[in-house]
């Protein structure tokens, strides 16, 4: 087994459950809203699962991971304060340490700025490919077997594991399913829908967080002292234009 490099610390989860678990309830909410061989570096990230196949030519792992059983929220849940520790996570130590460099690609520490780590976004993952529905498990099953892949490419290209390369010879194997591709048949394809899953989420998660919204300059969940002012004249004059356009202006503003 090979051991992270000496700059890239194993990733230490500081979310605890109920913060983790509301994270998950509001990305739940918003995403609604949208309609190998054993002797690898990779081996470790196994577990119990099990490696029903690998392809020759794209070297994609294609585990299916056991079905998670534990039952999730129900019908109406309280995501305020959600039940405590409704599943286990099931993420390991090495996969988390993965998550975090591969997340810390996607939103990387820009000045005063942290990256996605600092926020703990490793932890939503983990809590999001650990719940019990049926969209989180089929992402469950993509991230794993693209973490599978990323040690398995980065063994065949380098003779090492991915957190132990350079930054720049991460970055060549990311460049290479970073962008979608139009050939289905291409040796890159089902890892770049699986990592374009996992940047999705990473995205969500990141700019769901304090530091996420304060840097997109998201102005909600502030509270105001006083009466509500309303809208500003600009964003009124948005509203009735928009109205105006979709004929919907006789029906505006009917008490």
């Amino acid at each position: 087994m090979h051991k992270p490099k000496p700059e890239q610390p194993t990733y230490k989860s500081t979310m605890n459950r109920r913060e983790s678990l509301k994270w998950l309830g509001a990305l739940i909410a918003a995403s609604s809203t949208q309609a190998a061989s054993a002797m690898t570096p990779a081996s470790r990230l196994l577990g119990n699962e099990t490696l029903k196949q690998t392809s020759t030519k794209n070297r994609w792992p294609n585990i299916q991971p056991s079905a998670i059983t534990t039952k999730g929220y129900g019908k109406d849940p309280n995501l305020i304060v959600p039940p405590k520790s409704p599943w286990p996570r099931t993420l390991s130590a090495d996969e988390l340490t993965l998550c975090a460099v591969l997340s810390d690609i996607v939103v990387p520490r820009e000045g005063n700025v942290p990256s996605a780590s600092e926020v703990n976004v490793p932890d939503v993952i983990d809590e999001w490919i650990s719940a019990p529905y049926s969209t989180q498990q089929q992402d469950r099953t993509k991230i794993l077997n693209l973490l599978l892949w990323l040690d398995i490419e980065s063994d065949h290209q380098f003779k090492t594991s991915f957190v132990q390369l350079s930054d720049s010879n991460q970055k060549r194997i990311i460049e290479n399913i970073a962008y979608p591709v139009d050939d289905v048949k291409s040796e890159y394809a089902q890892a770049t829908e699986a990592f374009s899953r996992f940047k999705g989420i990473v995205l969500a998660a990141f700019f769901s967080s304090k530091e996420g919204m304060k840097d997109i300059g998201y102005m909600g969940n502030v509270p105001i002292s006083g009466d509500y002012p309303g809208p500003s004249k600009a964003a009124k004059a948005h509203i009735d234009k928009v109205i105006e356009e979709l004929g919907l202006g006789k029906y505006a503003y009917k008490t």
